[in-house]
């Protein structure tokens, strides 16, 4: 083998260029001598430039630059070859490939083969490959070497679809029917999936091999028992008018698959074709048989189905026991393993009240709430005691049967163990029942059992509701009272008896309950309450007894919002809607009276600020909101308002840090050996002008205040 160093470059256009591209070895050998024979022939060079040089004047790469245009590609081409691996396979140019595409487009079939072939050597496991080099076999008509490549492309590759059908489609398309019957049997001794029977079957019904595609169906079913392969066969058979044997296919799949995961879409394919065949009873026998085995999570298109053909076929009896029939055994299976499982009682009443059928109804609903839940605690009762709820309105609203609706009412409340526990919702409901009958006196037997037995809000309100609709004051304010009794911490109660009062006019009423409420020890919300109680003496123009009850406020708590309630309440005491006009800010008793208004609220703020200064001192944050309040009071009394008085007192805001606390109360530290350190958070401050001795930490930040500011006077004198 010689080794040949050229100088070759092959661009796209214009005149050849030098370039250093290394040593290139052949496949096979080439010396001068082969180059000077090849020029002799003037064939070779038609069209070409080449030239032969004179002897000792050139090199070998300038005789290799001067070759043909074919040897020059291949050249380029078994420079690659040389060394052929995957990637000149799979890489992103496939480069074997356009080798023995170019070989082919020079009719040089063998070596167009041979590079296939190498590319096999190294990818035989590639499927594309072997598509590609069957395809240029065939291409170019060599059908013998095609099956060569077709037949050692299955044996290696069986589990590759698209080369079975390949073969086989060059197979028809000679012609050759026996050669591709005979790679279908090849191709099913692999076991296929379904689309390789279904395949096999269409190719033998295409030459109208009819019993042999029923042959292959026989094998097909064998080797997939799967309810679309039997109905496939079956439809097979009834397409062609052989409904016996349709129906012996369907028979034997329901004996195999009866247990299968979808073995209703067979039935419900065995039910069609008998339904079709106008065999109506072999049909419903059918259904009945798939509903007894068929798991009931997976029968929903059965029954669907099924209602269908009684509907169509059958009469409303046949449809209750066929469906409802099926569906009851289901509950009842339910509810004698787990009598206390309520869900399965209740859908079992509704499938009865979807029938109809009064006795069954009542039967089921007597059997449900006999399953009393064996301990008496309301989280074991609540799903239960709706039972008893849908009993009574269905016998009330259904059934129209009022007696049995008002015995269900009594029998429940008789049952439930109200010195535990009760339901309110029952009590209400049974009243409102009578209520509807036009009963009013049992409505208030049970209403005043209910409270004598087990009080709840919800009666009381109720209660109170429905005699005040009806006009009774009497008995609300009686109701209101033994609510109050029974809750007086609840200002909910306090407030509406209080409310009820005040609608009648009853002004010293109203004000009794509300002076009996805030005396109570403890209340739930007593802020709401002494809201009220304050806007109800305001509204009555009662503003000493509002300012008085500010006092008694004031003596319970210090909260910064009474402090500014009260002097709000003191800026508008006694001020109308029409006193804002320009007519009555010109009169003179109009002015004494905002003076002595604007004179009250600041005396408010006064003593509020000294309580937070002297009584509160670290509450230091509700004192600056205060003085931000009054600042918006004062400015808004316009020329009355005193701003100066605010601001002088209005504080300084520092930012600082404090260590972090814990739950025990110490700081949260972490240490750097040999350095203890400290989580340190940021707050807000507050300086006041008036705190006369100042902490350590903040005599410096104070002389740097009082420089800077002594230092922009200064500037300004300047």
């Amino acid at each position: 083998m010689a080794t040949l160093l050229l100088r070759v470059r092959l661009p796209v256009s214009g005149p050849p260029q030098v370039r250093r591209l290394g040593r290139i070895r052949w496949s096979y050998s080439v010396n001068s001598r082969q180059l000077l024979g090849a020029a002799r022939f003037s064939d070779l060079f038609k069209g070409s430039t080449a030239t032969i040089a004179a002897p000792g004047r050139s090199s070998l790469g300038a005789r290799a630059q001067r070759l043909p245009g074919c040897h020059r590609s291949r050249l380029r081409y078994g420079s690659a070859d040389s060394g052929t691996s995957a990637t000149m396979v799979y890489g992103p140019r496939c480069i074997m490939f356009e080798y023995a595409k170019w070989e082919e487009g020079q009719k040089d079939f063998a070596r167009a083969r041979s590079v296939y072939e190498r590319a096999l050597d190294v990818a035989h496991r590639d499927h594309t490959l072997w598509l590609k080099y069957a395809e240029f076999e065939m291409r170019n008509r060599y059908v013998n070497h095609a099956r060569n490549v077709w037949d050692r492309a299955v044996s290696l590759l069986p589990r590759i679809d698209q080369l079975w059908y390949k073969y086989i489609h060059m197979e028809e398309l000679l012609g050759a029917v026996a050669n591709a019957r005979q790679v279908f049997e090849r191709w099913m001794g692999w076991r296929p999936d379904i689309a390789g029977w279904n395949s096999y079957i269409k190719f033998e019904l295409r030459y109208g091999e009819v019993e042999r595609a029923r042959a292959i169906y026989e094998r097909f079913v064998a080797e997939h028992p799967r309810p679309d392969t039997f109905i496939r066969y079956a439809k097979f058979e009834m397409k062609r008018g052989e409904v016996e044997r349709a129906r012996r296919v369907y028979e034997r799949a329901a004996d195999l698959l009866v247990d299968d995961e979808d073995a209703e879409v067979l039935f419900v394919a065995f039910a069609e074709f008998e339904e079709k065949c106008r065999e109506v009873e072999r049909a419903r026998a059918i259904y009945k048989y798939a509903l007894d085995r068929v798991p009931k999570g997976r029968a929903e298109d059965l029954y669907r189905k099924f209602l269908a053909f009684e509907k169509q076929f059958g009469d409303r009896e046949g449809i209750e026991d066929a469906i409802v029939g099926k569906r009851r055994f289901q509950y009842e299976d339910e509810v004698r393993k787990n009598p206390l499982n309520y869900d399965s009682w209740f859908d079992y009443i509704r499938l009865e009240e979807s029938v109809g059928n009064k006795d069954r109804i009542r039967d089921v609903y007597e059997r449900s709430i006999a399953n009393v839940p064996p301990a008496e605690e309301k989280r074991y009762w609540q799903r239960y005691i709706y039972l008893w709820i849908n009993y009574a309105l269905y016998e009330e609203l259904d059934a129209q049967d009022m007696e049995r609706t008002r015995e269900v009412y009594r029998e429940c409340l008789k049952l439930i163990p109200h010195k535990k526990f009760t339901f309110a919702k029952l009590w209400l409901m049974a009243a409102q029942f009578e209520i509807r009958q036009k009963n009013i006196k049992a409505a208030r037997q049970i209403l005043g059992n209910a409270i004598g037995m087990a009080p709840k809000g919800k009666i009381f309100k109720k209660y109170i509701e429905i005699e005040l609709y009806l006009g009774n004051f009497d008995r609300c304010r009686t109701l209101y009272e033994k609510y109050i009794e029974w809750s007086p911490a609840n200002c909910y109660a306090w407030r509406k008896y209080a409310e009820l009062e005040k609608n009648l006019s009853e002004t010293d009423r109203a004000r009794s309950i509300y002076e009996l409420a805030i005396a109570q020890p403890a209340l739930d919300t007593p802020e709401v309450l002494w809201k009220e109680y304050l806007q109800f003496e305001i509204d009555e123009d009662e503003f000493d007894r509002a300012r008085e009850l500010y006092e008694r406020l004031l003596d319970r708590t210090k909260h910064l919002k009474v402090w500014i309630s009260f002097a709000e309440f003191e800026a508008s005491a006694g001020l109308g809607e029409d006193d804002g006009s320009e007519e009555n800010k010109n009169d003179v008793g109009y002015q004494e009276q905002q003076a002595e208004r604007v004179r009250r609220c600041r005396a408010v703020f006064e003593r509020a600020f000294d309580y937070f200064r002297t009584n509160a001192a670290e509450l230091k944050e509700e004192r600056a909101m205060l003085l931000e309040e009054w600042l918006k009071k004062e400015l808004s009394f316009g020329d009355l308002g005193d701003v100066t008085l605010v601001q002088k007192k209005a504080p300084r805001k520092v930012k600082r840090k404090r260590p972090l606390p814990t739950d025990d109360g110490s700081s949260i530290a972490y240490a750097i050996y040999p350095v203890l350190y400290s989580w340190y958070e940021e707050y807000i401050d507050y300086i006041f002008p008036d705190e006369v001795t100042l902490a350590p930490n903040l005599k410096i930040l104070e002389a740097a205040y009082k420089w800077k500011k002594q230092k922009a006077n200064d500037t300004e004198d300047d």
